[in-house]
């Protein structure tokens, strides 16, 4: 599930760079804050369920509905094929996590893969169903759950992935990466992309004023959006490129390669603060590439 982009001050990535809470579109004040997990989890499965018509009417085109897209970059698993050979996809178990309308798990099973996507939101799973009907397909495996905590039996999936969906949103991702190890089998790959850390230095803006940093790369202080009675309806937590790399360690995973796609000449979209000028000089995406050691 691919970032969204509006209303712009709830563009994943935005570290919300002001010092001061300021007030957005939607009446919601932005600022920096702690979000424990359950507060996280309901906010962002009111937010997805609230905004998953206007994300996927604005960004089904891009998405496809049966394509496996990385990042708005437009890394394609096609020809990068970070979860391994796609010829070797055929009957390996998929847990796609952060699945939004299942568009990446639409994708594995056309490689002959048993897929099962997995989003908090139920209104992102109902548009998965919406795109099963309207190509007379068999529908994908759904289930609505919290990517925290996985109803999975250990050793479920021989693969899990996710295309910016879950981790950013989640305040315990040491917990996440521990329950995607638990359910996992020995060997088993967890590729997973978010938002490029640096970026939370940086407004996520795609003009000039996105290319000076203004906000401290360390500071892990969550992004919120609350209404005036302080109840959260966004949050997305920051990690250092380290912190993820010891999460993944400290859970049991190798790490394998750490991907950042240069933004490509040929693509002149913007994609709220992704734009062909940001892309030049920063990273805009990083995806980990890991595999289950024991």
């Amino acid at each position: 599930m691919i970032p969204d982009t509006a209303p712009a001050a709830v563009t994943p990535g935005n570290p919300a760079a002001e010092a001061a809470p300021e007030e957005s579109a939607d009446e919601d004040f932005a600022l920096r804050r702690p979000a424990p997990a359950e507060e996280s989890s309901r906010a962002s499965r009111h937010w997805w369920d609230r905004n998953a018509d206007e994300y996927q009417d604005e960004h089904g085109a891009f998405l496809g509905d049966d394509r496996f897209v990385w990042c708005p970059e437009g890394l394609d698993e096609a020809r990068a094929q970070l979860l391994g050979p796609t010829a070797e996809l055929a009957g390996r178990e998929v847990l796609e996590i952060g699945a939004g309308a299942a568009q990446c798990s639409r994708w594995l099973r056309a490689q002959g893969a048993r897929p099962v996507a997995l989003d908090i939101s139920h209104r992102q799973l109902q548009h998965s169903r919406r795109i099963d009907l309207s190509r007379g397909d068999r529908p994908v495996a759904l289930v609505q759950a919290d990517a925290a905590v996985l109803p999975f039996a250990d050793g479920s999936f021989d693969l899990a992935c996710s295309a910016y969906g879950a981790v950013p949103f989640s305040a315990d991702t040491a917990a996440l990466m521990r329950e995607v190890h638990r359910v996992l089998r020995p060997g088993g790959r967890w590729v997973f992309s978010v938002t490029h850390p640096i970026r939370w230095a940086f407004p996520d803006e795609p003009g000039v004023e996105g290319l000076t940093a203004t906000a401290s790369y360390f500071d892990r202080t969550p992004y919120v959006e609350q209404d005036e009675q302080g109840q959260a309806s966004y949050v997305e937590h920051h990690r250092t490129l380290g912190d993820r790399v010891r999460e993944l360690v400290a859970a049991g995973f190798t790490l394998l390669d750490l991907v950042e796609p240069e933004w490509p000449a040929e693509l002149r979209q913007e994609w709220g603060g992704w734009s062909p000028l940001r892309g030049k000089h920063l990273p805009g995406t990083a995806v980990f590439v890991s595999e289950r050691s024991s």
